[in-house]
C-alpha cells in the first residue's frame, strides 16, 4: 500500500457514503484509477465493510457494560463453549482475549441494567467454562472512534 491508498482510506474512514468521483476529487486522482485501488482494496480485505454507525441512545440502548471474565480452565472444550456463547449474543459487541487478571473482556450494550442482569444470569453465568465475571459499567463516553490512526 502507497500514500494513494492511506489518503482513500482515510477519506473512507470520514466519509464511507463518498461516491468515487468525489474521492477522487477529494485525495487528486481521476475516477478510473481511484475506483480500481478501492475496488482492490476491498477484494484484499483491508476494508472489511461498509456500514451505518447507530446512536445508541437514538435506538434505545442506554447501558454500556465492560465485563472482564475469568474462565474455569483453559481447555478447548472451555474455550469453545465461551466464544459459542459469545458468537450467538447479540448484546455482546466486542470480545478480546487478555492477557493478564482476566481471560476476556467484553464490551456489552443493553438498553438496561435489568436487560444487562438478564443476558449476565442467562447466558454468561451458564456458561461452564465462565468461573467470574466482574462487571464495570460506563458512566459516560468521552471518545468513540472507528478510525484507525492511518500514516498520512
Amino acid at each position: 500500500m502507497d500514500k494513494t491508498d492511506f489518503k482513500i482510506l482515510s477519506a473512507l474512514q470520514v466519509n464511507g457514503r463518498l461516491s468515487s468521483q468525489a474521492l477522487a476529487e477529494k485525495i487528486g486522482l481521476s475516477t478510473s484509477p481511484c475506483w480500481r485501488r478501492l475496488r482492490k482494496l476491498e477484494q484484499d480485505g483491508v476494508i472489511a465493510a461498509n456500514v451505518a454507525i447507530l446512536d445508541p441512545e437514538k435506538v434505545g440502548l442506554h447501558v454500556v457494560a465492560i465485563a472482564n471474565v475469568s474462565l474455569e480452565d483453559h481447555h478447548p472444550d472451555s474455550v469453545r463453549e465461551f466464544d459459542r456463547m459469545v458468537a450467538d449474543r447479540p448484546e455482546i459487541l466486542e470480545c478480546y482475549v487478555m492477557s493478564g487478571q482476566h481471560d476476556y473482556l467484553l464490551k456489552v450494550i443493553c438498553e438496561s441494567i435489568s436487560a444487562y442482569d438478564a443476558l449476565l444470569g442467562k447466558y454468561i453465568l451458564q456458561c461452564k467454562a465462565v468461573h467470574t465475571v466482574n462487571t464495570s459499567f460506563v458512566m459516560r463516553r468521552t471518545k468513540a472512534t472507528t478510525a484507525l490512526p492511518l500514516p498520512a
